[in-house]
């Protein structure tokens, strides 16, 4: 029997260009992981239409909030940008994904590879805190094409800040120069080294954990190149370097 979803109400929403939105909501969820995603949808001409959504928020914090992209000719994005206050949103009741930390090894270093709105399940891990009180230095590198679409930087800084040097966020924009930023793609940066020298440290298999998120081609890229530099998949039968969640 199909699971019935849960009617949740829009509390706040976010929009960063026109393409990139924020949407808060609260709704009567199961429990969920730093890091997993949530189904959310809305009733389209009689069709309940679902997309998932990584939480950028913590577990326990309030109001649930999502970071999307609004698709040209989707069915369901262009709608949730509409949404306003008060109106009501679909969810599917039981959140899902294996971007947690309970399916990392334990190492020094934890680095987190994002592209777009990926930064969300890192920034959801971050403000958790687990990742702080089991990796000594953390880093959450984050790849766009344009300086707008640094989604919550300042919340990334913030956590950063509060860390005491625990937590470096280190931004890249790929396609308009930055006094901030590094350039080019985080794949580049680290083959390199000039990501690591950024972040003042090196990576090697028996003290870094890697986890990717974001644009596919990304995590394929970059799983690639640090499987050559020695770091391998991690799975649970074998447990490994790279814990990876594509976007699309």
């Amino acid at each position: 029997m199909p699971i019935e979803p849960v009617v949740g109400r829009v509390v706040g929403r976010r929009r960063w260009t026109p393409t990139l939105h924020s949407l808060q909501a609260e709704a009567d969820i199961q429990p969920f992981a730093a890091g997993q995603f949530g189904r959310v949808g809305l009733e389209i001409n009689g069709e309940k239409i679902f997309r998932p959504y990584s939480f950028v928020n913590a577990p326990g914090q309030r109001p649930l909030e999502f970071v999307y992209v609004v698709v040209p000719r989707g069915p369901l994005s262009a709608r949730l940008a509409e949404l306003r206050p008060g109106q009501e949103i679909l969810m599917q009741p039981k959140p899902n994904g294996f971007l947690v930390l309970s399916e990392v090894p334990d190492a020094r270093q934890l680095w987190m590879l994002a592209t777009g709105t990926a930064i969300g399940p890192f920034l959801s891990i971050l403000r958790h805190g687990e990742a702080q009180e089991r990796f000594e230095k953390i880093v959450l590198a984050h790849a766009v094409r344009l300086a707008d679409e640094l989604v919550y930087a300042e919340d990334a800084r913030q956590v950063a800040q509060q860390s005491g040097g625990q937590v470096q966020y280190i931004p890249f924009v790929s396609r308009e120069k930055t006094d901030f930023a590094m350039p080019g793609r985080i794949t580049d940066a680290i083959q390199s080294g000039e990501l690591q020298k950024k972040a003042g440290m090196d990576i090697a298999p028996d003290t870094t954990q890697f986890m990717l998120c974001g644009n596919p081609q990304m995590v394929k890229d970059a799983t690639a190149l640090l499987r050559e530099m020695g770091f391998e998949r991690n799975r649970r039968r074998a447990p490994g370097h790279i814990t990876v969640e594509n976007y699309w």
